[in-house]
């Protein structure tokens, strides 16, 4: 019996860090994603892209929902609103930030999702009276990404890139706070499926609302298809992503989510010659570095044994992305 408990693992590892590699095409496409979001920006205000991006979102999980037998009534409809709205918020910081920042620095910054969870979760565990050892190490590597965004966002940046920079900040806090939200609805048994048809829906709701208080902007073939591909690209992100969370490694998938940074930086520098100091390649390392950290060290929380490759992460930052 013991042997067949060392010898499963070995056999089906291969498949399952295959399966993770699903993670790598979702940041590929969410890097292009930005790149859409970018590019459309110079046509159309945010609440625009929102609205077009969720409203592709919406057709797409209702067929998807339809092909399933899944219901789209929830009894949980309180607590998938303050879902939506924190990512909705999340998306709309986020794009605003893509319009004022290079590309790769507006990505790194919503990546620290991981972090601000860790933050919120640990505060709560601290004011129960529960926090222990670990929330001395994820304190350190709270302090490890803020030396990161000092770094990245350097006391001589231009004011546009401040702004930008405290909007990508909070649009993390907000993503946080999604996914808190988001791991519960899990745990009630909501399928993932149902929980994006709505975060899209809100979407929907506040995009119409913007451009009805804004106005709207004149489509022209070209800004037509970058909002076409922004949609697509972020449905298979979502669908590629959920596809690597549920068959491949956990732990693997939500430290590959980071390769979409690598991508935002090869597509910064291409298409709009972006160039960042040392100091700014720097803060980026140690955001990564501290994002990486605070998922091992909360995936050790949830096991008692040490995290390998084949450990599942059984907390809120195995999806952080406020595209989700």
């Amino acid at each position: 019996m013991r042997c067949y408990n060392h010898a499963l693992p070995r056999l089906h590892l291969p498949l399952i860090v295959m399966q993770s590699l699903w993670m790598l095409f979702a940041a590929f496409a969410f890097s292009l994603m930005g790149v859409g979001v970018k590019l459309a920006s110079e046509f159309y205000t945010t609440g625009e892209i929102v609205f077009y991006r969720s409203l592709i979102g919406v057709l797409i999980m209702w067929a998807l929902l339809s092909a399933q037998g899944i219901p789209i009534r929830t009894p949980q409809m309180t607590m998938h609103i303050k879902r939506s709205v924190f990512g909705v918020t999340a998306l709309l910081l986020w794009f605003t930030s893509i319009t004022y920042l290079p590309l790769a620095t507006a990505m790194t910054l919503n990546y620290m999702s991981p972090v601000w969870i860790a933050l919120i979760l640990g505060a709560g565990a601290a004011l129960a009276g529960t926090g222990g050892s670990a929330d001395r190490k994820l304190i350190g590597a709270i302090l490890l990404s803020f030396a990161g965004v000092l770094c990245l966002l350097q006391p001589s940046v231009g004011k546009d890139q401040l702004t930008g920079g405290l909007i990508g900040l909070i649009s993390g806090v907000f993503t946080a706070l999604a996914y808190v939200e988001v791991r519960q609805l899990g745990q009630l048994g909501e399928p993932e499926g149902r929980i994006v048809f709505y975060f899209s829906a809100v979407g929907l709701v506040v995009g119409l609302v913007w451009m009805l208080i804004a106005g709207t902007s004149h489509h022209t073939w070209h800004g037509a298809g970058l909002l076409l591909a922004i949609g697509i690209l972020a449905t298979l992100g979502q669908t590629s992503m959920t596809r690597a969370y549920k068959r491949g490694n956990t732990l693997l998938t939500a430290n590959l989510q980071y390769a979409g940074i690598i991508f935002s930086s090869l597509w910064g520098m291409m298409i709009w010659s972006d160039r960042l100091n040392w100091v700014s390649w720097l803060g980026m390392g140690l955001i990564i570095a501290s994002g990486i950290a605070t998922t091992l060290m909360r995936a050790g929380e949830s096991t008692d044994a040490q995290p390998t490759p084949a450990t599942p992460v059984k907390s809120a930052e195995a999806e952080v992305h406020p595209e989700v």
